[in-house]
């Protein structure tokens, strides 16, 4: 929702319970008082694009100062179910017609290769997230059937993105699901995105980078050497590039019609003892508007999403929180035949969708110095270390081969 006083739309990101608010280390202390002193970075936003941009700056040896409105990872992050998929939301073929078939390529190409350098990032830095490599299940569904999928994993394949085709049988033989195919892959994760988040924030505040909440920036301007912005509490403050990482709440200036932010709903269950060995260690999506997606965790609990609804707002009803839960479980149920019971936690949140299923990454519109993060999508955070990446660059004065891919539009 617009606010008069603020940069940025302000939004219920999250309404009841995500599981991963209740997990140890997910979140890092901040400071009360803003520094004085010019930055050469600002990042605005706490959450995992802004952990994941800090992290690449003051690997590269940039002064960073951290603001956010909340406590730090405590906005959209912990609302998601971290499914770190390399798929993006509109498949291959059908993207390579919507933006041509090299550039689709290219964005999916750079999707499978973030995730790996995301699970090569935090293992690097020992983040204990529970971070790994999982393959990853996409069932035809009323988007796709499985002629379409057919064409889908071959069109994969061809450019090089591990991608098995299985007819309705050998789903049936491997994975007990009654669809009439699927896409296997092997090429996506799993995390505690809060962990994830946290831990990337304490390697950047381990360079020296400043962390201070909150800070509600209320104005910006763009001057012949650096940026200026204003916070709430009449404070300015100044560096040489600024980055928006606010996700769903996003700067008035990005607004397109190639965007919009709709709702959605998940839930985790209590551990499980008896769940078959290919639920714990597989990702499992679906071709379907909405569709349904779920994971497990290292307790055994299912974490399982979807039920999304055409409106910013919906989500913030705590009312519907326990209808929409039931209406998960009782799709996982009927697909899987598992009954997960009364949910340990049930959350709502917005979240962001483009036409073309790419993020947008760029300068703000008239402005050099201040950039933009925008990962909406189904792999947010994979596309939060894209962005990472295309930033950073962008900053050292580097070109990423990739960027036009993911430019405002």
């Amino acid at each position: 929702m617009p606010d008069r006083h603020a940069a940025t739309r302000t939004d219920d990101l999250r309404t009841g319970t995500p599981l991963w608010t209740r997990t140890p280390h997910s979140t890092v202390a901040a400071e009360r008082t803003l520094p004085r002193e010019r930055f050469d970075v600002i990042v605005v936003g706490a959450g995992i694009s802004g952990a994941l941009v800090a992290e690449a700056l003051t690997r590269a040896g940039k002064s960073v100062l951290i603001v956010d409105r909340r406590p730090p990872v405590r906005g959209s992050t912990p609302a998601s179910t971290a499914m770190i998929l390399h798929e993006i939301d509109v498949p291959l073929t059908r993207l390579g017609r919507q933006i041509g078939e090299a550039k689709a390529n290219a964005a999916w190409r750079r999707s499978a290769r973030s995730v790996g350098a995301l699970i090569d990032l935090a293992r690097r830095l020992k983040i204990d997230c529970d971070i790994e490599r999982k393959p990853a299940l996409y069932l035809a569904g009323d988007e796709m059937g499985a002629r379409a999928l057919k064409r889908e994993a071959e069109a994969r394949t061809a450019i090089g993105l591990n991608a098995d085709y299985l007819a309705h049988q050998a789903l049936r033989d491997r994975f007990g699901l009654d669809r009439p195919a699927a896409i296997l892959s092997s090429i996506s994760a799993s995390a505690n995105p809060a962990q994830l988040a946290a831990g990337l924030l304490k390697a950047a505040l381990g360079r020296k980078a400043r962390l201070v909440s909150p800070v509600e920036i209320s104005d910006m301007a763009e001057l012949p050497g650096g940026v200026a912005l204003a916070t709430r509490s009449r404070a300015v403050l100044a560096a040489e590039h600024v980055v928006f990482s606010t996700g769903y709440e996003h700067l008035p200036q990005m607004d397109t019609a190639a965007h919009r932010v709709v709702s959605t709903w998940a839930l985790a269950s209590r551990p499980l003892k008896r769940l078959p060995g290919w639920l714990r260690e597989t990702i499992v999506w679906e071709a379907s508007d909405p569709y349904l997606y779920f994971r497990t965790d290292a307790a055994g609990r299912v974490i399982v999403g979807g039920e999304d609804e055409e409106s910013s707002e919906s989500n913030s009803d705590p009312d519907k929180i326990a209808r929409k839960a039931r209406a998960i479980a009782g799709k996982f149920a009927a697909l899987t035949g598992i009954e997960l019971g009364r949910p340990a936690y049930a959350w709502g949140a917005p979240f962001g969708v483009t036409r073309d299923g790419l993020p947008i990454i760029d300068r703000v519109p008239g402005h050099e110095r201040i950039f933009a993060i925008m990962g909406f999508g189904g792999n947010g955070i994979t596309f939060s270390m894209i962005a990472a990446e295309i930033v950073a660059a962008a900053i050292a004065g580097r070109s990423d081969p990739d960027a036009n891919l993911f430019r405002y539009r």
